[in-house]
């Protein structure tokens, strides 16, 4: 059991280090699981889900270049159920707005009609994992760009800490004598 949480972490680790390296590249993105389509299917979704509105939102931390990399390692078995996932939601999409030709294309009130439609999902559920997966992961390993997931939770990430840690440790190291 050890071992297979260690093979999620590092496939983590590797997913978070493909998002940072492409969106560092400055080059278009490079896929390795996903189309140019499904991406951008995708960064629309996930960017509802985590939106941009009031601070960095999963564009910006690209985590859909982090659901690409999963895709093509730690996360492969769960290819199919984005395959019939995406159909679904693109089948919902037609039948919701019968105008629209792609999810990207919609506007962001739609985009979360069209979500909360599949809500109950397990594709959306998985979705959803993934995209905080991506969202807040360390950027050590190379996603949550430029610590976007941190910034918006104002995660304090010094990783080294001074004593005194807190009130009781302040309390013990002052000299209490009168």
């Amino acid at each position: 059991m050890m071992g297979l949480g260690l093979t999620i972490v590092t496939g983590i680790a590797e997913a978070q280090q493909h998002a940072h390296e492409a969106l560092q590249s400055g080059g278009p993105p490079r896929l390795q699981v996903l189309d140019a389509s499904t991406f951008g299917e995708l960064e629309a979704l996930t960017g509802q889900i985590i939106p941009s509105d009031d601070g960095p939102g999963a564009r910006e931390a690209g985590v859909a270049y982090f659901i690409d990399h999963a895709l093509a390692t730690f996360e492969s078995d769960k290819r199919e159920t984005y395959s019939k996932g995406l159909t679904e939601i693109q089948e919902a999409r037609r039948k919701l707005f019968p105008h629209s030709t792609n999810i990207a294309g919609l506007t962001p009130g739609e985009q979360i009609e069209l979500l909360q439609s599949i809500d109950k999902s397990a594709f959306f559920e998985l979705l959803r994992t993934h995209t905080v997966w991506g969202y807040v992961g360390s950027p050590i390993y190379g996603g949550n760009r430029d610590k976007a997931g941190w910034v918006h939770i104002k995660f304090d990430d010094r990783m080294h800490f001074q004593p005194p840690f807190g009130y009781y440790d302040a309390e013990a190291g002052r000299n209490t004598t009168p």
